[in-house]
């Protein structure tokens, strides 16, 4: 037999070795397997539950400090409709920062400095506190610790004048003390924790090229 022929047959047998060997891991497939389910006509071409897209919604940026459909959540929306560029977040950001800015230049006798900032008739009543304690020679010492909890609490909207007031709650963190001329303690503990709750009142004309807005009420 020549070497050609010899080759042939011991390939032929390698196949046939590795066909039995395949057959024996995979198995074979015999009769009749019964084809996939198919969806019944009511049912094919509905919509999966998951891939529902519902449009619209609440705008959590409003709802997320004030319950929806409230008055003031309407106000807020119409601020929003005539100043694209307020964010009701933001807003919290800033009256925050607002909040110990004030605070401290009023505990301080520095009005100067947040005048820009508060109304005519803030800085008048302010200034007239600082006058009385300056006029009894006392000095308060006061530091910030921080915010336990600051939202708003009221939100209206002048469409005509587009005047925007946003009414803020805060409860501050601060130590606080009274010294009189000679250094003594008259009022406070300078190393007592104290909470202190205000209710501010910030105001602003939508849409004007001023970004700031104004303290023009205060309270408790």
């Amino acid at each position: 037999m020549n070497s050609p022929i010899l080759q042939l047959l011991v390939l032929a047998g390698i196949a046939v070795f590795l066909i039995l060997r395949l057959r024996s891991v995979l198995g074979t497939r015999d009769g009749f397997e019964k084809p996939p389910a198919k969806l019944p006509p009511e049912r094919r071409g509905a919509p999966r539950p998951e891939l529902e897209v519902i449009e619209g919604g609440p705008d959590h940026d409003i709802v997320d400090h004030v319950p929806a459909g409230s008055d003031s959540a309407k106000a807020l929306g119409r601020m929003k409709q005539t100043d694209p560029s307020f964010n009701v977040g933001e807003f919290l950001q800033g009256a925050r920062g607002a909040y110990e800015m004030i605070l401290m230049a009023f505990e301080k006798g520095d009005l100067a400095s947040v005048r820009p900032y508060i109304s005519d008739d803030i800085y008048a009543a302010f200034a007239s506190v600082v006058e009385e304690r300056e006029r009894k020679g006392l000095k308060v010492e006061a530091t910030f610790v921080g915010l336990a909890e600051i939202g708003i609490k009221d939100a209206d909207f002048d469409e005509a004048t587009k005047e925007a007031e946003i009414t803020v709650r805060f409860v501050g963190e601060l130590t606080q003390a009274v010294r009189d001329n000679a250094g003594d303690v008259v009022e406070g503990d300078p190393n007592a924790i104290k909470r202190q709750r205000d209710v501010w009142t910030f105001a602003r004309a939508m849409g004007s090229a001023d970004p700031n807005w104004i303290l023009v009420a205060t309270g408790e």
